[in-house]
């Protein structure tokens, strides 16, 4: 592999201006292609196998005009006021008269005023689901009630979802990955080049992502993730190639060999880490949830992206700053110079030998505080967001909060039982008892009387929970409502609406981790015996990501759920996680965990097989990685953290969790226990049995094979004396 990616890095130094063309080409085209193609994305979790997607996918075929989307207006009157019926009623007709509604209800003759008359409750259906539903349908939704004088009125329901917005807050994960760069490199010319060329990578990636969005359907959420992502590894993986560019730089190799030989080696890593990120998210396909598989595919193409990019684009970048790539003091330094520049030991080698010191104390206080930390994960829970855990002041969160003031929690988190009968005398009956058998439910306030489509097969009962949509007395009411009425004849009875819904699709979530989670390991495992050789070397590094995955838990937890500090990262109303969020956080982890532990690891190998000291080994790897491990670290939480600061709960629990995970495996596994453990191991860390080794194909991570190849170009080369 090093020999190939020699090759090309040298090819791409050499044709760079038809390697930036190419880019060039491509970007403009996909760029045309994203602003004639592109289609909106949804925010609907659909989850086929399950009894609320089954009772869904049945309303839509025998009550199709109950299908739809749905709205809720809340009204209030005044403190100590009551509401009119003369002063709804144009607030009801104006709903009506939306381009799409098909019904908007009076309060006043459904029954959806609070005993105390001050609140009201417009059930709003439209004709088209949520994410078919127009911004100019959402936008007269929203208008309705705007002249009602002397009433509040806030508009919730499933219609009010909409896409997540990208803003200036994004940038600021930039900025600071663009000064950590500049310190990095003490070169304006390497950090400018290294975060366009990133850059670069991220607009060709997500051009391409919304190039398909008229013919694949995208949750919001996946745009925004395949960006942090995309941002993230473009610019670590353009930061390792640049550094080992930079340093054969100072060793005094011309600059197209040196662009070769740091794309043969750094690049090779970056192929290696590229792909455990890439096949990480791709293998979010196999837990068999859609929406979860398109965001695990949009992420994985961007990170694929940015590794091409990387690995040719980047060499064509290089040939065009020259030795602008350089400090200012070494671009003019003789190879001596900058061989003994190159040769000074950093703070890298300090830490390699404190490391090698205090191994055991480090592994010990490591490992104790970092189970401390995964402790809080133990009373996790998952759900999907729902209007009450938005940002404060958006309209969802204050239709939310009106209602929950006036008629409770429950009317929040409404349940729909379907009832298919093969004729309305069957559908009618199984519709009563049900009724009966739901109403006995605990955590059950009521249940609306029963509505029916025009062959009077279907009937649809409206369920009012006790509790919230995420609380867990509605969970337990949603499974026990499906046991009571399992036994029920002459129909099939399906529960669903978004919260049974959002029950399912957690539950199914929460089962499927564990597999993946073990999946994940094992990929690992496999991938570093291939790169390494060695046995224990991948253990260690699977034990490692666990202690990091567990930690990044529970921190999430404690901020996110059960609310400790959440006001320094802008939780306004502490809940469940998002249920795909630990999944998501175990595939992109392993990925960026797999990043640092090749990063440092591979130096260490590779001063190995040279005939280094195992102990010397290590401190040589930390001594000349730790630095550019360090920057990339920081560049990714800069750039997660920068998402932090979005409003949408989701995005912003995404994000923390990610930059928590890299801070945790950077500075405290990879930078602390990994060290520790190898000067524990010593020459046990890099032993393999004799036949697994010959049965390894060699990928020659390090560049061994290429260092022989040269070494056997430079013998050819040297004249035979006369």
């Amino acid at each position: 592999m090093a020999t190939l990616l020699y090759r090309l890095g040298r090819f791409s130094f050499r044709r760079r201006g038809r390697i930036a063309a190419v880019w060039l080409l491509l970007l403009i085209l996909l760029g045309v292609g994203a602003g004639t193609l592109m289609g909106p994305t949804s925010d609907k979790f659909s989850m086929p196998g399950t009894e609320s997607q089954r009772a869904l996918d049945d309303l839509g075929r025998q009550f199709p005009q109950a299908g739809g989307a749905t709205g809720a207006i809340v009204l209030a009157a005044p403190e100590g006021g009551k509401l009119d019926p003369a002063a709804v009623a144009p607030v009801v007709k104006e709903a009506s008269e939306i381009d799409g509604v098909t019904a908007a209800m009076d309060p006043f003759q459904t029954g959806s005023v609070s005993q105390d008359g001050r609140y009201a409750l417009i059930q709003v259906q439209f004709d088209k689901a949520a994410d078919e539903v127009t911004d100019e349908q959402k936008s007269a939704y929203e208008a309705v009630g705007a002249d009602a004088e002397g009433l509040r009125v806030e508009h919730g329901g499933e219609v009010m979802g909409g896409e997540v917005e990208i803003g200036s807050t994004e940038a600021l994960g930039v900025l600071v990955a663009a000064v950590v760069l500049v310190v990095t490199f003490g070169s304006l010319v390497a950090a400018g080049m290294t975060l366009l060329n990133a850059l670069i990578g991220v607009a060709v990636g997500m051009a391409g992502l919304f190039s398909l969005t008229s013919v694949i359907e995208l949750t919001s959420t996946a745009p925004v993730l395949a960006l942090m992502l995309g941002l993230a590894v473009g610019i670590d993986y353009s930061l390792f190639i640049t550094s080992r560019y930079r340093q054969y730089l100072a060793e005094g190799l011309r600059p197209e060999e040196a662009a070769g030989r740091a794309t043969g080696t750094a690049g090779s890593a970056v192929v290696f880490a590229g792909a455990t990120v890439v096949i990480a998210l791709a293998g979010l396909s196999v837990v068999g949830i859609p929406f979860l598989s398109v965001m695990g595919l949009a992420a994985a193409g961007t990170v694929a992206v940015a590794v091409l990019v990387a690995l040719t684009l980047l060499p064509a970048f290089l040939s065009f700053a020259g030795r602008r790539i350089l400090p200012r003091k070494q671009r003019h330094a003789d190879g001596d110079a900058a061989k003994d520049g190159a040769a000074a030991e950093g703070f890298g080698f300090a830490w390699g030998r404190l490391v090698a010191q205090l191994r055991v104390p480090l592994l010990v206080v490591g490992i104790l505080g970092l189970g401390a930390l995964t402790l809080p994960a133990q009373d996790m829970r998952i759900a999907l967001p729902d209007a009450g855990t938005a940002a404060e002041g958006t309209p969802a969160r204050e239709a939310y909060d009106l209602t929950s003031e006036g008629f409770g929690e429950g009317f929040n988190g409404r349940l729909i039982a379907v009832v298919n009968g093969e004729d309305a005398q069957s559908t009618g009956a199984a519709a009563e008892k049900a009724t009966a058998l739901i109403k006995d439910t605990d955590g059950i306030l009521t249940v609306a009387p029963p509505q029916l489509n025009e062959q009077g097969t279907t009937a649809l009962l409206t369920i009012i929970p006790e509790a919230g949509p995420t609380a867990v007395a509605t969970e337990d009411a949603v499974h026990d409502i499906r046991d009571r009425v399992a036994d029920v004849e002459g129909a099939d009875i399906a529960l669903t609406g978004a919260t049974a819904l959002g029950i399912d699709v957690s539950e199914k979530l929460a089962d499927a981790l564990p597999v993946y989670l073990l999946l994940v390991v094992g990929l690992s495992i496999l991938l570093l015996m291939l790169v390494f050789r060695s046995v224990l070397v991948p253990l260690k590094a699977a034990l490692g990501f666990l202690l990091t995955v567990g930690a990044t838990f529970g921190v999430t937890v404690a901020i996110f759920q059960e609310g400790h500090l959440a006001d320094l990262v802008g939780v306004d109303t502490p809940g469940p996680l998002v249920s795909f969020l630990p999944i998501l956080l175990i595939g992109i982890l392993f990925g960026l965990a797999m990043d640092y532990e090749v990063f440092l690891v591979s130096r260490m190998r590779e001063d190995f097989v040279h005939g280094a000291d195992p102990q010397a080994a290590m401190v040589s790897g930390m001594g000349h990685n730790a630095r550019v491990v360090t920057a990339a670290a920081l560049i990714m939480t800069s750039v997660f953290g920068g998402f932090v600061l979005m409003d949408d709960p989701i995005i912003k629990s995404i994000g923390f969790a990610l930059a928590v995970g890299v801070v945790i495996d950077a500075f405290v596994v990879r930078m602390a226990l990994v060290p520790a453990v190898m000067s524990l191991l010593g020459r046990a860390a890099w032993w393999l049995p004799g036949p697994v080794d010959k049965a390894l194909p060699d990928l020659d991570i390090e560049g061994e094979k290429l260092n022989r190849h040269l070494a056997a170009e430079t013998r050819d080369e040297t004249p035979v004396p006369v």
